[in-house]
C-alpha cells in the first residue's frame, strides 16, 4: 500500500514488510519458486521438490533450456513423466523470469524469478502426462512462449496454479479501500467516545471505550502498510524509547491503556486522548489520499496473524488491560475481511481452501473460550492447556496462510 509517509517504526507492526517465510528467500536470493509445493505444503518449495527428487534417480535433463530472447524454450529434449529437474539458461542480454506452464490452461507449476543474463539456476517440477510450455518474460521486453512439449507414460503432474494479475486484484483493493474508509469513521466516533469518557472523570467508561476503539483499530491490520508514522502515533509501544513508558513519545492507544491501567490522573490523559483523536483525524485525511498496493492485499492475511503471535501472544504489547487476547481476536477479524475479499481467487487456486477455514475457526474458538461475561483472560492467567492450544491453533493457520502471499502475488502474462 502506497503512502508518503515514511520515519523509523516502532511497534514492529508500522511498515515492516514481513513476509512468509518461504516467499522471504525468494525476495532475498530470486530463489526457486515451485508453486505446487508451496500450494500443498508449509515448507520451502524448493525443499519440498528436492525431498521428491532424492527418492527418484531418473530426474534430471543433460542439456539446459534456453531463456533467451527468440529461444525460448529451445533445448527441452527427451521429456518424461515424474520428478525432474530442468536447467534453466539465459543466454540474452537481459534478466529473465521463466515459469513451467500447462499449455492449455496456464496454470504455473514452477517458476525461476530474476535469471540474470549468461547464469543458470535449476528448476524442479513434478510432471504427468500432458502438454506444457515455458514463458519467459524478460525485463522490460515483451513475454515468449516456448514450444508445446508434451509428455506421456505414467504419472502424477505436480500441483498448478493459475497466475493472479494485477488485474484481478484492483477490485480487491477498492474494496478493501473503502471498508477501510468506513472503519476509519467508527474509530473517530470510538476516540471520542474515549475523551468524553476521560472528560467526565469515568474510569471505568473509560476502559471500556478505550478497548472498544482499540479493538476497532486492531481489525485494520492489513492497512497498516499505509499507515507509516501515524500507526506510531496511534499504536506503538515503549520498546526502544529512552524513557520506556514515561517517554514524551510514548503516544496512542497504549499510552492511554497504561495510564488507566496504573491510576494516573485523568485529566492528564485526556491530553493523551486529545492527541489520540486528531491523530485518528489526520488519518482518515490520509487515507483518503493514499492508493491500496493490489501486491500487498495476500501478502497481509499472512502477516496479520504471524504478528499477532509475535505481537500480542507474547504479551508485549499489554500496559495493564490484560486485553491482549481480545487483540488477537480482533487481529482474525481482520484477517478474515482481507480473506473474504479474497475468496474468488482462492476458491479456484488452492487445492483445498477450506483448510483455511477450519484453521481460522479454530483459531477463534480457541480465544472465544476464553471470554467470561465480556471479559477476556488475561494471558499471564491462562493454563498451560489453554496456552498450548492457543498456541497451537495459531502456528496451524500461519502454516495454512503461507500459499496466500505466493498465489495472490500479482504476475505478468505478456
Amino acid at each position: 500500500m502506497r503512502s508518503t509517509d515514511c520515519g523509523p517504526a516502532r511497534s514492529g507492526r508500522a511498515r515492516r514488510r514481513r513476509l512468509p517465510h518461504a516467499v522471504r528467500g525468494r525476495r532475498r536470493y530470486g530463489a526457486l519458486l515451485a508453486v505446487g509445493a508451496l500450494v500443498t505444503a508449509g515448507a520451502l518449495a524448493a525443499q519440498a521438490v528436492s525431498a521428491s527428487e532424492d527418492a527418484h534417480p531418473r530426474a534430471g535433463t543433460g542439456n539446459p533450456v534456453e531463456a533467451a530472447p527468440g529461444h525460448c524454450g529451445a533445448g527441452w529434449a527427451h521429456p518424461h513423466p515424474g520428478p525432474q529437474r530442468l536447467t534453466v539458461r539465459n543466454g540474452g542480454n537481459l534478466p529473465v523470469e521463466v515459469r513451467l506452464q500447462d499449455a492449455a490452461s496456464g496454470a504455473v507449476l514452477a517458476e525461476v524469478e530474476e535469471l540474470a543474463p549468461g547464469t543458470s539456476r535449476p528448476m524442479p517440477v513434478r510432471l504427468g502426462p500432458g502438454t506444457y510450455r515455458l514463458l519467459c518474460l524478460p525485463s522490460g521486453g515483451d513475454a515468449m512462449s516456448g514450444p508445446a512439449v508434451s509428455v506421456s507414460g505414467p504419472g502424477e503432474r505436480g500441483p498448478a496454479v493459475r497466475p493472479v494479475t494485477e488485474h484481478d486484484l484492483i477490485p480487491v483493493a477498492l474494496a478493501y479501500q473503502r471498508w477501510v474508509t468506513g472503519r476509519l469513521t467508527t474509530l473517530q466516533a470510538d476516540a471520542d467516545a474515549l475523551r468524553d469518557a476521560l472528560s467526565r472523570g469515568e474510569r471505568g467508561a473509560a476502559r471500556r471505550a478505550w478497548q472498544s476503539a482499540h479493538l476497532t483499530y486492531e481489525r485494520l491490520g492489513a492497512a497498516y502498510g499505509a499507515f507509516g508514522e501515524l500507526n506510531d502515533a496511534l499504536d506503538g509501544t515503549a520498546d526502544g524509547l529512552p524513557h520506556g513508558t514515561a517517554d514524551r513519545d510514548f503516544t496512542g492507544f497504549h499510552r492511554i491503556e497504561y495510564g488507566l491501567w496504573h491510576g494516573e490522573s485523568l485529566t492528564r490523559l485526556r491530553t493523551e486522548a486529545d492527541r489520540l483523536t486528531s491523530t485518528v483525524a489526520r488519518l482518515r485525511a490520509q487515507w483518503a489520499r493514499t492508493e491500496v498496493d493490489p501486491a500487498d492485499i495476500g501478502l497481509r492475511a499472512h502477516e496479520i496473524v504471524e504478528d499477532t503471535i509475535e505481537l500480542q501472544l507474547s504479551g508485549r504489547t499489554d500496559y495493564g488491560s490484560g486485553t491482549t487476547l481480545a487483540t488477537a481476536r480482533a487481529d482474525l477479524d481482520g484477517t478474515a475481511e482481507v480473506l473474504g475479499l479474497l475468496r474468488p481467487l482462492l476458491t479456484s487456486r488452492l487445492p483445498h481452501p477450506e483448510r483455511i477455514d477450519r484453521a481460522l475457526d479454530t483459531a477463534r474458538r480457541r480465544l472465544d473460550a476464553q471470554r467470561h461475561d465480556g471479559t477476556w483472560t488475561p494471558l499471564h492467567k491462562l493454563g498451560r492447556t489453554d496456552r498450548e492450544r492457543i498456541d497451537a491453533a495459531f502456528g496451524d493457520l500461519v502454516e495454512e496462510l503461507a500459499p496466500v502471499a505466493v498465489v495472490c502475488e500479482p504476475r505478468r502474462t505478456a
